[in-house]
């Protein structure tokens, strides 16, 4: 077992915003007070390149200088998120794979200590999607040298669903420390997966920022989410209570995080990138002028009072 398994085990790894202006221009002031503020809070990992951060989007020195300015605040364990970014021009599985590999590669040399690997949702309509999916981590894997994180990720976001004998053959590979669900609002979906990993001895991650508190109750026991990119507290308070066995405790973090969810993740789903930035604003964790997510859909003001009177009710 990877020495990262245990290290991992129980933890929170904010999955990362990227400050950005409202051309898309990443703010690296901003991403360098972002990082000293967040790990000084209660994080057994970070994040990069994922969903949150709009990893996919970022351009190859982007991507290269986002992780540098993470790597250099913290010595905490770093997952980047590798797949195809949406600048790279690819004509079939092939190309998509190598483009999978290369950003794996870049991760490794840039410092991260694993990499979770992004769906081919192409795969998931394939007789051998299966086979096709575990031959992509073991060769991530054997080329980046790095140990993996595999990716349920729901269809709003690129994925597809991963089958529960897809979970046990990821989890069976040695270079993989767990799988994390990101199935949105997929209950039966998010159970499956966990229950389908338990006796593995790998990591059950969550990252179900709307079903955070039932995930651990199904068996999740580490915590990758989007919705810890700003109110960290509220994320861990779940998470500790849940470790704890504090039930009484853990139903009432669970209440708070999911007001917080209920402000910041509903359709359109991705529009939330924006909105876990006006929290992070809020908190004073980015800058206004670096609050932008550039890639999202465009929101009515009315979704940041939202989020605005959310974080005020809960801190009253």
């Amino acid at each position: 077992m990877h020495p990262l398994v245990e290290r991992l085990r129980g933890t929170l790894l904010p999955a990362v915003v990227t400050p950005m202006d409202s051309d898309g221009v990443v703010a690296y002031d901003a991403l360098t007070a972002y990082a000293g503020a967040l790990t000084t809070q209660s994080v057994g990992g970070i994040a990069v390149w994922a969903h949150t951060g709009r990893g996919l989007y970022l351009s190859p020195g982007d991507r290269a200088k986002v992780l540098e300015t993470w790597r250099q605040a913290t010595d905490v364990p770093i997952v980047a998120g590798v797949g195809v970014p949406r600048s790279a021009e690819v004509s079939g599985l092939q190309e998509a794979a190598n483009a999978t590999v290369e950003m794996a590669l870049a991760a490794a040399a840039g410092g991260a200590d694993a990499v979770m690997v992004y769906p081919l949702a192409a795969l998931g309509d394939l007789p051998d999607g299966d086979a096709q999916a575990v031959a992509l981590h073991e060769r991530v894997a054997a080329e980046s040298g790095l140990p993996l994180v595999g990716f349920y990720l729901h269809g709003e976001a690129g994925g597809y669903p991963y089958s529960p004998s897809l979970i046990k053959d990821l989890l069976s590979l040695p270079s993989m420390l767990g799988v994390k669900t990101a199935t949105l609002d997929r209950a039966i979906g998010c159970q499956d997966a966990i229950w389908a990993g338990r006796g593995s001895g790998k990591l059950l991650i969550t990252g179900e920022d709307r079903m955070y508190g039932p995930s651990f109750m199904w068996g999740a026991d580490t915590a990758l989410v989007g919705i810890a990119s700003a109110q960290v507290e509220l994320s861990t308070a779940v998470l500790r209570a849940w470790i704890a066995g504090d039930h009484s405790g853990f139903l009432t973090a669970s209440d708070r995080l999911d007001r917080f969810a209920a402000a910041t993740f509903y359709a359109p789903i991705e529009g939330y990138v924006q909105r876990m930035l006006w929290a992070a604003e809020w908190e004073g964790l980015v800058p206004a002028e670096a609050a932008h997510d550039p890639y999202g859909p465009d929101l009515p003001p009315g979704e940041r009072d939202l989020v605005v009177r959310c974080l005020e009710e809960l801190h009253a």
